[in-house]
């Protein structure tokens, strides 16, 4: 197995399991350098999408208000955790997230990843040493309130809404448009069906995209249906959904400060034990994915298909 060739600068981290160097030029701490060491699988390849990270970084943003909000969390602190959560949300410190989606369940490694960066950013914006973990500390302020349990499952809800309604929708709203558009300028133009792959009936080339264009109206509103569970949060659960270390306003105000923050109805998930212990809101989204994916796959065949034989092609 090959390994990273050791930095010519390090850092001392350390951790309730010990000491480790870690380059002086990276903001992740001890967690994240033993996830590096022990997770090698696809390193530099399968790492967390940006849509994730972003996810996290509002996440992190949106707690540290929550706790500021709530008076667990002093403001200066609050303000420290929220500009280096800004730059984990606009991209400018993904090179500092290096961990492979092959990890431990919960996605430990990936929110203790964030923590320590976003501690050692803000350790660093405020003249500190990093890794100190002063005066900002990843577990009792970045991570406070929270546990991965909770924090990974969120951030998957907050990352795929924000790309559904983001992404998705417009680009298959935009297709959608088109074709009906084409739909009415080809109204006139008679063409061979087909059955069985020959030559069968007439119909119009209008007649067959707006075809194309209904399966793509119930693709939208197959990914609208898939949409408020998505906007239920696990925030607030913390390590088994019982809430236990967190004060009981904690989700709702959090799930607002997300909501602020991405402009979508986030809300706290109202049986956080479903939340954390299952993702079945996920499985729904996917398979409304897949039903996309197989209705662009028809569409392309079909046009495939115009170009065919035997004397109608």
């Amino acid at each position: 197995m090959k390994t990273a060739a050791a930095p010519s600068k390090t850092r001392v981290e350390k951790d309730t399991m010990g000491e480790i160097q870690v380059a002086v030029d990276r903001y992740w701490g001890a967690q994240t350098q033993r996830s590096l060491h022990h997770f090698q699988a696809g390193a530099g390849r399968d790492t967390l999408t940006r849509e994730m990270i972003r996810a996290l970084g509002l996440l992190k943003k949106a707690a540290a208000q929550a706790n500021a909000e709530l008076g667990l969390l002093p403001k200066d602190k609050e303000k420290l955790i929220a500009a280096a959560a800004e730059e984990v949300i606009s991209g400018a410190l993904d090179a500092h997230f290096p961990l492979v989606v092959w990890q431990t369940g919960s996605g430990t490694q990936s929110n203790m990843n964030a923590n320590e960066v976003i501690s050692n950013r803000a350790i660093e914006a405020s003249g500190g040493a990093m890794g100190s973990k002063k005066p900002i500390h990843p577990n009792d302020d970045v991570n406070k309130s929270q546990s991965s349990n909770d924090t990974f499952p969120t951030a998957m809800h907050i990352a795929a809404a924000e790309t559904i309604t983001g992404e998705l929708i417009p680009a298959v709203k935009g297709l959608r448009d088109v074709l009906k558009k084409k739909a009415k300028e080809f109204d006139k133009i008679v063409k061979i069906g087909r059955t069985h792959l020959m030559d069968a009936v007439p119909l119009t080339l209008g007649q067959e995209i707006g075809g194309w264009a209904a399966m793509l109206d119930a693709d939208l509103q197959r990914l609208d249906a898939v949409l408020p569970g998505l906007y239920e949060l696990a925030i607030g659960g913390t390590a088994v959904g019982t809430g236990l270390n967190t004060h009981p306003d904690f989700d709702r105000k959090a799930c607002a400060r997300i909501a602020k923050l991405t402009g979508l109805p986030f809300k706290p998930a109202p049986n956080k034990f479903e939340a954390l212990a299952g993702h079945d809101a996920l499985v729904f989204a996917h398979g409304a994915l897949k039903t996309l994916a197989c209705s662009m796959n028809k569409i392309a065949n079909d046009v495939r298909w115009l170009a065919s034989g035997p004397r109608a092609g």
